[in-house]
């Protein structure tokens, strides 16, 4: 079966249309929009956003975000709202419901049931005239143009634009709590996001063997506290434990091809002066972003008093997953 389409300008043109639709949205953040955030932010409830259809997966989605950065929501089917689901409904709680036309059978029955939770109703719609935005206290603007569907009918812009109000709202409402990186860890400790956000380096240095020599140190001994401690190089120290460079397999090589008595030499003549450092409280991700932006394997830490404490080596970000 021979495709004659052009795919690719079809695809750029379902983009085009989407980016241009959400454009257009910074225009309709207005008062209403403000308000709503504001009411939300000074709210002791919780917010319950509910939708039928694709509005259903894109409330889903918002709720998702809303939950994972600091305010409390939960999904309500449009369609099970009038079957039961109405009781989850709270006091204090803020409803937001989405729809495209805001005409809909489904949310009719439904937006009087609402209103009389005493609830405070929010429309995110994209119909303006329609009879959800007409009973809202609050309305969040999401028109578009047409769908990106060549036939204007499937959910397609409009759900973007939804999603994207959806996000705007969180965003302002976690700038609002100033909700931190440190609270975002609270919400996701799985994977390797929870993990840049909470392992520090104080988790994961103190298993591995600490190869540290006096500046002092002859070279025989280095080769013996490098080869022993098999991290492939060795932490230069001063009298009180101070670092002061670092030995490394490369900078052996080095010494040895370019003096022929190399076996008299001090690991202060061979270091290399300024390695990369952590400190024991750091989170584990520096550790990893600075042996990224240097590419090398490892990097020295160091404890509250500046003194050499260990080694973070590359495989250690390997095996906690944050890698």
């Amino acid at each position: 079966m021979k495709i004659a389409k052009n795919i690719q300008k079809i695809a750029k043109k379902v983009l085009q249309n989407e980016a241009d639709s959400v454009k257009k949205l910074i225009d309709y953040i207005d008062e209403d929009f403000e308000n709503c955030v504001r009411e939300i932010f000074v709210s002791k409830g919780r917010v319950v956003i509910t939708g039928i259809g694709k509005s259903a997966i894109i409330a889903n989605k918002i709720v998702a975000t809303l939950n994972s950065t600091g305010t409390p929501a939960l999904f309500m089917h449009a369609a099970d709202a009038i079957h039961g689901d109405l009781g989850m409904i709270q006091k204090d709680d803020i409803v937001i419901c989405i729809s495209k036309s805001g005409n809909t059978p489904e949310i009719k029955v439904l937006v009087p049931l609402l209103k009389r939770t005493g609830s405070r109703l929010v429309a995110l719609v994209s119909n303006m005239d329609s009879y959800l935005a007409q009973q809202a206290d609050f309305v969040l603007n999401a028109t578009i143009g047409e769908e990106a569907c060549p036939n204007n009918l499937a959910p397609t812009t409009s759900t973007t634009a939804h999603l994207a109000i959806g996000d705007a709202l969180a965003v302002c409402l976690l700038e609002l709590r100033d909700f931190s990186s440190d609270d975002f860890a609270k919400f996701h400790p799985g994977g390797s996001l929870g993990k840049q956000l909470y392992l520090k380096v104080d988790d994961i240095f103190k298993h591995n063997e600490v190869p540290i020599v006096h500046e002092n140190t002859s070279l025989k001994e280095v080769i013996i506290v490098i080869s022993s401690k098999r991290l492939g190089s060795a932490a230069v120290v001063d009298d009180q434990h101070h670092l002061l460079g670092i030995i490394t397999d490369g900078d052996l090589r080095r010494a040895m091809e370019k003096d022929a008595d190399f076996k008299a030499l001090s690991a202060r003549a061979i270091m290399s002066t300024g390695p990369k450092t952590v400190n024991k409280g750091d989170f584990a991700v520096k550790a990893l972003n600075i042996m990224q932006q240097n590419s090398i394997s490892q990097v020295v830490v160091l404890d509250d008093q500046n003194k050499v404490a260990g080694f973070v080596h590359l495989h250690d970000l390997l095996r906690e997953g944050i890698i």
